[in-house]
């Protein structure tokens, strides 16, 4: 039977099973073999992340042309005027290209998270971002671009799926009715056999030799 994991990853942890450089990774907290994580989170970045072996389930979780939405909650230095939120929803220049509208809240309360020390700035408000892109640091580049600094940056939903209340370092199986809900809300139907392999291979490099 395949896995599909729901896993609060902590500050500080890298997205990746080893690190030469002894720094901590998902290793430390799961010994499941075969699972790779759909999409990654930097190593500042916090909460939630799927890990699965069902190759089609990795691949379309990332891929933007399924659009599933991933919410984060974002703690930011400075006074975010309606200027600024409506350029976020509207697509800001990040790398020279211009990001997709994004759903923006402005908080009127800190959310309910686990502590964390962070730079003590004030004020440093906190915005509920949902985007449907996957680009390297979007969330922190987008805000920077509207000269709203990231100061914490926690992911709190991918899809149907949330955080809940995950402590920080846990992880537990997907439901039967979480990865049903999952499947169909990425095209997949939920009968189908899974993938046993993941998507990621190598690309071919070169121009292709012409057919003869």
């Amino acid at each position: 039977m395949p896995h599909y994991i729901l896993f609060h990853k902590p500050y500080g942890v890298l997205t990746q099973f080893t690190d030469a450089e002894g720094r901590p990774t998902l290793g430390d907290y799961i010994d499941l073999p075969g699972v790779y994580a759909a999409g990654r989170l930097d190593k500042n970045s916090e909460g939630l992340l799927l890990l699965t072996d069902d190759g089609d389930v990795l691949h379309r979780v990332t891929h933007p042309r399924w659009k599933l939405p991933k919410t984060y909650l974002v703690q930011v230095e400075g006074t975010p005027d309606e200027a600024a939120l409506q350029k976020l929803r509207e697509g800001v220049m990040v790398k020279g290209k211009k990001t997709a509208p994004a759903e923006v809240q402005l908080l009127s309360e800190p959310p309910d998270l686990p502590p964390r020390e962070v730079r003590q700035y004030h004020p440093t408000p906190w915005l509920r971002i949902t985007i449907r892109e996957g680009r390297k640091r979007q969330v922190r580049r987008m805000t920077a671009a509207v000269g709203l600094p990231t100061l914490r940056l926690v992911r709190v939903a991918i899809g149907p799926l949330t955080l809940g209340d995950l402590s920080p370092g846990a992880w537990r199986e997907l439901t039967d009715e979480e990865r049903e809900v999952l499947l169909r809300a990425i095209g997949l139907d939920p009968r189908r056999p899974p993938t046993p392999k993941t998507p990621f291979r190598p690309r071919r490099r070169g121009r292709r030799k012409p057919r003869r």
